[in-house]
């Protein structure tokens, strides 16, 4: 395949002024393509773009912005293997994963497509008669969204397509290591007839300090952000300087709670796509697993043996069913884990090893995992398993809680008794018997430091929107 390997500004592909940066498929090593660095003055030029380009886009009609957004959905759909080969090669997930994720991401562009033209409002009398109080809502204005490498495709379109939706002009900064995703995506809507400057692609090196430099802009007022918790405070402190508006979906460090009264087919289906998903490369993925005393042994036997049906393996192999980590390094960070958990007393049941040259992981299940031990308070973010036991259901609701992320968490067990645990969990989103959430027209996102606002759903609009309260005579 060839890969567009450009910067996108004010409508055009260009080369961009730094030198260019190596984009390696992770199953093989190989250099796909490479990549256009944005300098200071591409990152400039990609703010004047949107700047020049908000009025215009804010005051075109919802009707047609949504349009445009169903004609981005339906290229993405009619072109679904090619969206998917495109994140299978840059990011390594299996074909399963990859077109799961291709399907999830289009599917933002249809639901904002319809929310566009249902942004509400608000018109009623004061308490003391003498006004209207008219409430309108209105773009926030330019909006730099930073998106990472783990779901290259949908965690742009949960960006792009509220912010398009609302009216505001967007700059797209991908992850390095998958920027082609995003370029394609970007090519779409230039081809369906986005105007020139709504939407802006760069890449910037060094990054940190150039996307400081866009927030420090005063036309930037939105920054939209999904990655580590580490980097979303970095950001945090460089746009309290310009008081940029933010919405953070950060790290998580899921728990999954195994009751007394779990159905063990159901828990162990749902736990496996949990944790297994995206090769467990997902802020969402079941990260620490507490499973009752009673039911510990049956769910260890039992997740042994389904792990043991899982191939790994190039996703390009239809047959795989989890595929490669990101880059070698990050094979190395889950490597360093594992055994820094088995040093620390956990038991290896399944897998504990690379697998093949690539930057392949085989799937891996711990057991007598010490709640508080480096692998427990991790964001693990590969194929790895690791259960704790516990005795009262009070313990590991506590243990569940005792982490300053908050984004996701799971139980297991009859409803009543695990509609009760899900209450009590310190979490924005909780699966009750089942291993995924996700879902456009569902509002995603984390309590505590693993975010702020939400994404997705009705709600996920108004993260673009400003409100602006009018009063008028009677």
């Amino acid at each position: 395949m060839s890969y567009l390997a450009d910067l996108f500004i004010d409508g055009e592909w260009r080369p961009g002024g730094g030198e260019r940066f190596d984009v390696v498929d992770p199953a093989d090593q190989s250099v796909l393509a490479r990549f256009a660095a944005a300098t200071e003055a591409d990152c400039m030029a990609a703010v004047d773009a949107a700047a020049n380009a908000q009025e215009g886009w804010a005051a075109t009609p919802a009707r047609d912005r949504g349009e445009l957004l169903r004609a981005a959905y339906e290229v993405l759909t009619a072109e679904i293997e090619v969206f998917a080969e495109t994140i299978v090669r840059e990011n390594g997930k299996s074909w399963s994963d990859a077109i799961g994720e291709a399907n999830y991401a289009k599917e933002f562009f249809r639901w904002f497509a319809e929310e566009a033209v249902r942004v509400p409002g608000d018109y009623r009398r004061s308490p003391s008669g003498d006004k209207r109080i008219v409430v309108d809502r209105q773009p926030i204005g330019v909006s730099l969204l930073i998106t990472p490498w783990n779901f290259p495709a949908a965690m742009a379109t949960r960006k792009l397509a509220p912010a398009l939706a609302a009216g505001c002009t967007t700059i797209l900064k991908p992850a390095r290591e998958t920027p082609l995703t995003a370029a394609y995506m970007v090519e779409v809507l230039r081809r369906v007839g986005v105007p020139a400057g709504v939407v802006n692609l760069v890449t910037p090196v060094p990054t940190g300090p150039l996307v400081a430099a866009m927030l420090n802009r005063p036309e930037v007022r939105k920054l939209s952000f999904t990655g580590s918790t580490e980097v979303g405070r970095d950001l945090l402190h460089a746009c309290a300087d310009s008081v940029v508006s933010t919405s953070m979906e950060l790290g998580g460090n899921a728990p999954l709670v195994v009751l007394p009264s779990a159905d063990m087919d159901l828990t162990v289906a749902g736990t496996l796509v949990a944790k297994m998903r995206n090769g467990g490369a997902a802020c969402t993925a079941a990260n620490r697993v507490y499973v009752h005393s009673s039911r510990h042994d049956e769910f260890v036997e039992r997740m042994t043996e389904a792990l043991g049906s899982l191939s790994v393996g190039p996703g390009l192999d239809r047959s795989r069913q989890v595929g490669a980590l990101v880059s070698v390094a990050e094979r190395d960070k889950v490597a360093s884990l594992v055994d820094d958990a088995v040093s620390d007393g956990a038991t290896l049941v399944h897998g504990g090893k690379s697998a093949g040259t690539g930057a392949f992981y085989d799937v891996t299940l711990l057991t007598d995992v010490r709640h508080g031990s480096r692998i427990n308070t991790t964001e693990i973010f590969g194929p790895v398993l690791a259960v704790v036991r516990y005795d009262d259901v009070d313990e590991a609701v506590a243990m569940a809680n005792d982490t300053v992320y908050g984004l996701m968490a799971y139980v297991f067990g009859a409803e009543r008794e695990a509609m009760a645990v899900a209450h009590r969990l310190e979490a924005g989103m909780v699966a009750v018997n089942r291993g995924v959430v996700s879902d456009p027209a569902a509002p995603f996102g984390g309590v505590k430091q693993s975010g702020l606002g939400r994404e997705g759903g009705s709600e996920g609009i108004l993260e673009f929107l400003e409100e602006k309260y009018i009063a008028l005579n009677p």
